[in-house]
């Protein structure tokens, strides 16, 4: 008996620690429509979660430009813009080609062991339906040899192999596929009843082949759509046959360029970047202060925190570790903040344990002493409060794509973010910014809807200013105070963000040991002018809302926020919001408000609704947010920050790899 123990222990473990490198980050790649797959067709391969990418595609009639990001190792998103030649773009005055965006998802179903890996995935929910398509896929790999092969609907749904929709005989309405209005009437729009439906639905299959660590060859049944099957689908050139085959060049880990001939008639080019944070991250490189010989380890250890970034407010000690009162950091996640610590640490000569408190703006962010702990310890250093000042500049590109006007719009600023800390719990923080160059003088045409007041819809008139002088995104005071126990306020008055200045205060009921937290914010708002100085222009609001905090520790972590309030537009509604962080600083979330403004009123898009994601690019964390198209309804007040994320800050909400990896259920599938 214990032997039979012993060898289904050794089984279990052989099992649990077998990796699949299937899901390669080097030798898989994105596809033409950003998702991990062959040419144009999909596979049932995903990236690390946190892994994110950019595609720019270049075919005949259409250029795609796709953001696309892992939040889970199961869950593949991404945003597209597109150009189409030769389409004109609808209503009067335009003569430029059809523009359109749109938002990709896939979903791992399985993992590859015995059996194939499987994935489903919809492409273009919330467009105009250029690319709307739905997929079910399995792939499996044979050394260099990886094998793909589904079933596709909408666009997808164009071979010459079809049959009969097998989900049909499940239910008879997966048999009719009902149109979408076209154009940009049905921009945004949801029609959950076109997913996995018509009459017929299109096999394919493909295979991509690793010649070695530079070339990957790939072979597919190209299912897409060429001729006029629907009523808003892309018509390509005369398919010569539905195969497409191409290279890709792949010597760099987190560059390729791909080189494909589609369907016997097109010649098109792809280039894909895609990055792993929790592979490419620097460590922090620690710098000793070099103090003198003859200063005691105290004072080594707090003149080492403080050259790397962090402040020291008090240090006391008792007979078994010593207590650290830390705050004003620089660095983004706590993993940089320990690095430190326990260089400084070491630097110092102190072998004792560290106990520490992080504070943020006077808040305590992090609490590992406690009052007994203080009770027993004497103060070695306590510091005096005072005033400091930091400021950086740095080069900033701002996109804006995808409108009427043109695909692409953007420009390049010098920007400048400083702070100014009066005290521990008040500060000025400002944001001015040239622009060195830009293309947004011809942003002229105005938008479609305005209701019920413009707040942001008239961006453009923004954006065309940003060419005349130095403009002031912020420059605003905070003020903190915890007037009792897990009770917080934020006081800030000044301007906010480009669009809005105002005064106002959040509350914040938040118990650090709680997954959930309450709270409500007020502001009084007056719209700013198009100069983006200190001018305003005859709008103003009260706006406010009631918010509710959820983290998820479990084993799906996210974040979640739920508002109810009065937006900028003086609409009221719901705003819910649903993101997943890492500990690198990389973000990933999506939103949607339900305001009273109805569907007609709204117009196009019928409700606000995107994705918003935080990525470093070279360096930096760089925030874009998506919307299928700029609203007025929905709109809330750009805020520098938030009590719950300052709160959160250095709370990390990951899945543990260990978990994760010998997580039962996900090797239990292994088996099958």
């Amino acid at each position: 008996m214990n032997n039979l123990k012993s060898l289904i222990l050794s089984l279990v473990l052989l099992i649990l620690n077998l990796d699949s490198y299937a899901d390669s980050l080097k030798y898989n790649t994105y596809n033409n429509h950003g998702s991990v797959g062959i040419i144009n067709m999909p596979s049932a391969r995903f990236y690390n979660e946190s892994v994110f990418g950019v595609s720019f595609y270049n075919g005949t009639p259409d250029q795609k430009l796709t953001f696309t990001s892992n939040p889970y190792e199961w869950l593949e998103a991404s945003v597209f813009y597109t150009n189409i030649q030769d389409r004109p773009y609808p209503g009067s005055g335009f003569t430029q080609d059809y523009k359109d965006k749109g938002f990709n998802l896939k979903l791992r179903l399985k993992e590859e062991g015995k059996l194939p890996a499987i994935a489903i995935g919809i492409n273009d929910i919330a467009g105009t339906g250029l690319y709307g398509s739905e997929y079910i896929v399995a792939s499996y790999g044979i050394n260099n040899l990886d094998l793909h092969f589904g079933l596709g609907w909408g666009a997808y749904n164009g071979s010459k192999y079809s049959f009969d929709n097998p989900l049909g005989y499940l239910d008879n309405s997966f048999k009719n596929r009902p149109e979408i209005k076209p154009g940009l009437e049905g921009t945004g729009s949801f029609t959950a009843g076109r997913y996995f439906s018509d009459i017929k639905s299109s096999p394919f299959f493909g295979f991509s082949y690793l010649i070695n660590d530079n070339l990957l060859f790939k072979f597919e049944h190209d299912t897409t759509v060429t001729e006029k099957k629907y009523s808003y689908n892309i018509e390509y050139e005369i398919p010569e046959y539905q195969y497409s085959f191409g290279i890709d060049f792949i010597s760099l880990k987190n560059l390729n360029l791909g080189i494909a001939f589609e369907r016997g008639s097109t010649l098109s080019l792809r280039f894909n970047y895609k990055n792993d944070p929790k592979i490419s991250r620097k460590r922090y490189k620690y710098r000793s202060a070099n103090t003198e010989s003859t200063v005691d380890k105290y004072t080594e250890l707090r003149k080492n925190l403080e050259s790397n970034g962090i402040g020291v407010n008090k240090i006391i000690e008792n007979t078994s570790a010593i207590g650290l009162e830390l705050t004003q950091f620089i660095h983004p996640n706590l993993e940089i903040i320990e690095e430190i610590i326990f260089a400084a640490t070491s630097d110092a000569g102190i072998d004792k344990e560290i106990k520490k408190d992080l504070k943020i703006a006077d808040l305590t962010v992090i609490s590992e002493i406690n009052e007994n702990f203080s009770d027993e310890s004497r103060v070695i250093y306590e510091r005096k409060e005072d005033s400091n000042f930091n400021t950086s500049t740095n080069f900033v590109f701002r996109p804006f794509l995808a409108s009427r006007e043109e695909f692409f719009k953007g420009a390049l600023l010098l920007e400048n973010n400083s702070e100014y800390v009066i005290k521990d719990n008040f500060f000025f923080s400002s944001n001015i910014k040239y622009s060195l160059a830009d293309n947004f003088d011809d942003l002229r045409f105005p938008p479609l809807d305005i209701y019920p007041a413009q707040v942001r819809s008239d961006i453009k008139q923004y954006l065309k200013n940003f060419d005349d002088g130095i403009k002031v995104g912020r420059a605003q005071f905070d003020y903190h105070v915890t007037p009792k126990k897990n009770n917080h306020f934020m006081i800030s008055a000044g301007i906010f963000e480009e669009m809005f200045s105002g005064i106002g205060f959040e509350y914040l009921y938040f118990q650090p040991d709680k997954n959930y937290a309450l709270g409500f914010e007020i502001f009084d708002v007056i719209k700013r002018d198009y100069d983006m100085r200190f001018g305003t222009i005859d709008y103003r609001n009260i706006t406010g809302s009631l918010n509710f905090y959820y983290r998820n520790y479990g084993l799906i972590p996210f974040d979640m926020e739920v508002s109810y309030g009065e937006y900028l537009a003086g609409d009221e509604g719901f705003t819910f919001e649903i993101s997943r962080s890492f500990l690198n600083g990389v973000e990933f979330g999506v939103f949607a408000s339900f305001t009273d403004v109805s569907s007609e009123q709204f117009g196009e898009g019928s409700f606000d609704k995107g994705v918003f994601f935080k990525i470093p690019i070279f360096g930096d964390l760089i925030n874009y947010s998506w919307r299928p198209l700029t609203k007025d309804p929905g709109a809330k007040l750009v805020r520098k920050n938030k009590l719950h994320d300052l709160l959160v800050r250095f709370k990390p909400i990951y899945w543990y790899y260990v978990y994760k990896k010998y997580f039962f259920y996900n090797r239990l599938l292994y088996l099958i």
